[in-house]
């Protein structure tokens, strides 16, 4: 974890270091050009080196002996429950406890929703500034005479000017300029989270990251750093969700960076769709745009480096009842049963087509397709209780739902035995869903011998 730091704020001290450190370069290059340098340059470089260690060991006694004060005296309402460091930027949590803001920061970022302190589920995840402690905490700190800067102001003071930087060169006329600019916005929000954070004060700063895409960009480059950035910033935090799906650019930006991109820009737009629908708000907007076709047909194109993503992604949105109509309407059932029925990437696709199962087409289209063969084989032969699972909740919805298809079902359970075993082995869940079919089953022979 990172230190608190004491700065010496001496000009001469300063100046003084930068002189040396420029005479060493100068004799080093003298060294390196020739071999014809005299014994006096290496003892002047001896001489330098010397000086310069002094001045740093100076420096690093008077920083050691500082921070053991505040690490030995400090009171502990005034230390961070995570560091256990003396706070620089006190926050309280939705808990009531509080926290250093970069060490809390940093915990919700890593998808934890509760309180490191007390275990208690967040009801949100926004941070409250404890001004109270703070002021505290200077009082405190010129008392024991410690003159501190919090680091991470300062460093947000410089990083916020480097965003702004670079956020205006990614929105110039410059081809090359937005190319390094954007490149180097993926990798600073790629890196922690000061970047991610500071793309969340502003939906302006999304606005001015997306500007060279509104313009018909065609540098696949291009698009890709812009597209992958906004994935690293809707990763932060819920604020960040929100504010980069209600930025009226950024989901048309996605449809068609899932049209045209490169593989991985359209693996990274699912991604980023997938990331922003972790919140119920934003699966209805989402949904609305019309987003579900183009994802299907990148699912059906069977990209290996994209399925994955674009599968998690129509998972996310379809948990959203809304979603799953428009799903089924695009053509969701037939790409899904085609690849299913070909053994393709079957954990990941049964799954989500046991969720539109529960819409009434979504039934019938899987009828038209012989679904209830293949997926009385997976509930046969497959290894995997999930999948096994997933199967039979499929098979127990279209037994209720289309009584044509129970002769198929009953030829299978007299052949192997198939849904009792189930019945009897599988997940709790699979266990009830199995029983419900042989319940269904033994009613409608009951009834036929009565008739």
């Amino acid at each position: 974890m990172a230190k608190s730091e004491f700065f010496d704020s001496d000009p001469t001290v300063i100046a003084k270091a930068k002189e040396l450190k420029r005479e060493m370069k100068k004799l080093l290059q003298t060294i390196e050009e020739g071999d014809d340098f005299s014994v006096r340059t290496i003892d002047q470089l001896q001489e330098a080196l010397s000086a310069f260690k002094q001045a740093k060991t100076k420096k690093m006694a008077k920083s050691s002996s500082l921070e053991m004060l505040v690490t030995v005296s400090c009171p502990d309402e005034f230390r961070c429950p995570l560091s256990n460091e003396l706070m620089r930027d006190p926050v309280v949590l939705a808990s009531g406890q509080t926290y250093d803001k970069f060490y809390i920061q940093k915990w919700l970022s890593s998808g934890n929703r509760t309180c490191p302190k007390t275990r208690q589920v967040l009801s949100h995840t926004g941070l409250t500034p404890n001004l109270l402690i703070s002021d505290m905490i200077s009082k405190w700190c010129k008392t024991v005479g410690v003159e501190t800067v919090n680091q991470y102001q300062s460093n947000t003071l410089s990083d916020r000017e480097i965003l702004n930087s670079l956020l205006c060169k990614v929105s110039s006329s410059n081809l090359q300029d937005q190319k390094s600019a954007a490149k180097e916005l993926r990798r600073l929000t790629r890196k922690g989270t000061v970047f991610r954070a500071l793309f969340g004060e502003s939906s302006d700063h999304i606005t001015r990251l997306v500007n060279p895409l509104l313009h018909e960009c065609q540098d696949e480059g291009l698009q890709e750093d812009v597209i992958t950035t906004l994935l690293n910033i809707s990763i932060h935090d819920d604020n960040n969700k929100k504010l980069v799906c209600e930025n009226p650019n950024v989901i048309p930006l996605l449809i068609d960076a899932l049209r045209r991109g490169t593989v991985a820009t359209r693996s990274n737009a699912a991604a980023a769709i997938f990331t922003l629908s972790a919140l119920d708000s934003n699966k209805v907007l989402i949904g609305k745009s019309g987003v579900l076709k183009p994802l299907i047909d990148l699912l059906e194109e069977g990209n290996p480096l994209a399925i994955k993503d674009v599968a998690a992604a129509i998972f996310a949105l379809c948990i959203a009842h809304e979603n799953r109509s428009r799903a089924v309407k695009d053509g969701a059932v037939r790409v899904l049963g085609k690849k299913i029925s070909d053994g393709l990437y079957v954990d990941e696709l049964l799954a989500l087509l046991a969720m539109l199962v529960t819409h009434w087409k979504a039934v019938e289209e899987l009828g038209e397709l012989g679904g209830v063969s293949w997926l009385l084989k997976i509930t046969r032969e497959s290894e995997c209780k999930r999948n096994k699972e997933n199967a039979i909740v499929i098979l127990h919805t279209i037994c209720f739902s289309d009584r044509t298809k129970w002769k198929e079902i009953r030829e299978e359970e007299s052949s192997h035995g198939t849904i009792t075993r189930l019945a009897r082995e599988g997940t709790s869940r699979a266990q009830r869903k199995a029983n419900g079919i042989l319940d269904r089953l033994r009613k409608a022979m009951n009834l036929t011998h009565t008739a």
